[in-house]
């Protein structure tokens, strides 16, 4: 596990990441846990219709084929161990593997454009296909964790952040702000301390939902259409 060093790659280039992995090799010997929390979308402002094959593939090529080369690079580094309580060996489910996705790769989300959605469809497809292949040639478990909005320095970037933390707040069936800061509170690094923890050694090829609940909703509450059914809540 990294700590103390800030690896930023901004575009997906096999040697950067051999040096990298190299380098990490160097310092730390192994690691048990990766995570991949790289975005970018240059059109990211752009519907659907109006994005260039450039912009499309740029986004695809560093929001979910980054993950593919990522991963391949760094999964030599990666400890196969042996989980134990008390002594006792309880689980040899090795290495784990976590990256960020968005709902957007299956419901619409206006605004959201440049192919960014289309990125995190391909992330989450591969999520589940690097999990088959780096579970039974590594015993490497892979994961990736579809955060609600957030107010993040990349999240400002589609310009609508704080509309769209707003309509969480007032559909969501947990009617709050969703917590990311670096305390006891962070929601978001909590689930991926649990994923990268013993206790999901089970748990690979999922997506897992940490947005107060808003995934699992079909309409939005705060319509007008509603305002008879006596929908409890709290008014925001």
């Amino acid at each position: 596990m990294l700590s103390g060093r800030d690896l930023s790659i901004c575009y997906v280039n096999s040697h950067v990441l051999q040096e990298a992995a190299e380098s990490v090799k160097q310092d730390f010997g192994s690691i048990d846990i990766l995570v991949h929390s790289l975005a970018n979308g240059p059109e990211v402002s752009k519907p659907l219709l109006e994005t260039s094959r450039n912009g499309y593939l740029a986004a695809l090529s560093a929001s979910s084929y980054s993950y593919v080369s990522l991963l391949k690079h760094f999964i030599p580094l990666m400890n196969p161990g042996m989980y134990f309580v008390f002594f006792i060996p309880i689980s040899d489910t090795g290495g784990s593997s976590i990256s960020l996705t968005y709902i957007a790769s299956e419901r619409i989300i206006p605004g959201y454009g440049g192919g960014m959605s289309s990125a995190k469809a391909a992330l989450e497809s591969d999520t589940r296909v690097l999990a088959f292949e780096a579970g039974r040639k590594h015993k490497i478990r892979v994961n990736t964790i579809s955060a609600g909005p957030l107010r993040s320095r990349a999240a400002k970037a589609i310009g609508f952040i704080d509309t769209m933390i707003e309509y969480s707040i007032a559909n969501a069936p947990l009617q709050k702000e969703l917590s990311a800061e670096l305390n006891e509170t962070d929601e978001v690094g909590n689930a991926a301390a649990f994923l990268a923890s013993p206790l999901a050694s089970a748990i690979t090829g999922a997506v897992i939902y940490v947005d107060n609940g808003l995934n699992a909703m079909g309409v939005g509450v705060d319509s007008p259409i509603f305002k008879d059914l006596n929908i409890p809540g709290e008014k925001h």
